[in-house]
């Protein structure tokens, strides 16, 4: 091995800058042409089509990918391949994709020439601005690089990279245009973990009926309730919320006054505290818990009656964490 271990980290720092502080330049070139492609891409109300030879196939490819999985239907077309069939999938209704680092490349013009037919408007992401490619192109984007990450200018790797960052950037800026949200994201990923967070609601996992006390309970009472739901003792005053006790509050005050169990909950409880609605996300409610220091919350309807309690250890077995 000719590089010891600091000069092999050292080179990948360096590539690592590079390909970095190019897609910081791309960035300070974006104009409104960017904007231009989104409004065309949004506007399609087919499929968008993207496509690609070699380096930027593969990122086509997984721009198609990303743009699927957040609410823009999209496919990958192999170049070549649309020529001997695949374009039987292609509609006037569609938008179009397609990457070059050259804006050159002969095998994309075969397709580039059909979806001019079609009518097919096509956004360029192209390393050339001057290229072929990028003039015939409805919107280019410029993804042009200074050098290569690799040190013969060979393999494509700042390039792809470059390319890679202004799909991404369409595809979310597409996101926002539609409205795509997170349940929208969730619905599209049903067998995945991230899915069952984005879909678990606190109404899925929650805990009901619980036992509610009245502000005259004693803690005697309270101390039935602690048992009965796990920790957690919720008060009401009218119907609403009015406080809640935890086994915490029970220790604290059995350590300063052995005649604990006659005190009112009233006197102890915790007034206003945290709380979690029906509908909300589960994901949420357990970042409440996190930023506050608690494991169980009462579940709270708009008007502030208990509908019931939510507990972390209930949302863990879940998947919301």
């Amino acid at each position: 091995m000719p590089f010891e271990t600091p000069a092999l980290t050292a080179l990948g720092r360096q590539v690592l800058e590079q390909e970095a502080a190019a897609v910081v330049a791309a960035a300070e070139r974006l104009d409104d042409r960017f904007a231009r492609a989104v409004r065309l891409l949004a506007d399609a109300s087919g499929r968008v089509i993207v496509s690609g030879v070699g380096k930027s196939g593969l990122i086509a490819r997984k721009l198609a990918a990303t743009l699927t999985s957040t609410g823009t239907p999209a496919s990958y077309v192999h170049p070549v391949d649309s020529l001997h069939g695949d374009l039987g999938l292609v509609r006037p209704s569609d938008a179009a994709i397609v990457l070059s680092k050259s804006g050159e490349s002969e095998e994309l013009f075969g397709l580039v020439g059909a979806l001019q037919r079609t009518g097919v408007p096509l956004v360029a992401i192209t390393g050339a601005m001057g290229s072929t490619l990028a003039r015939v192109a409805t919107v280019a984007l410029d993804g042009g690089v200074a050098d290569e990450a690799c040190p013969h200018g060979l393999a494509p790797t700042t390039s792809t990279t470059v390319a890679l960052a202004l799909g991404d950037a369409l595809a979310i800026a597409l996101l926002e245009v539609k409205g795509f949200r997170r349940e929208d994201f969730a619905a599209l990923h049903p067998g995945g973990s991230l899915g069952r967070r984005l879909l678990l609601r606190v109404r899925d996992v929650m805990v009901r009926p619980v036992h509610l006390l009245g502000p005259a309970a004693t803690m005697r009472e309270a101390v039935v309730s602690l048992a009965r739901d796990r920790g957690l003792a919720l008060v009401v005053d009218d119907g609403r919320l009015a406080g809640v006790l935890t086994t915490g509050d029970l220790t604290r005050l059995a350590e300063r006054d052995s005649d604990f169990l006659d005190c009112p909950v009233a006197s102890v409880m915790t007034r206003a505290p945290r709380t979690a609605a029906a509908d909300e996300l589960a994901a949420a409610a357990v970042g409440t818990m996190e930023r506050h220091g608690v494991i169980a919350l009462p579940v709270v309807d708009g008007g502030g009656a208990v509908v019931g309690a939510v507990h972390l250890h209930d949302l863990m077995r879940a998947g919301a964490v």
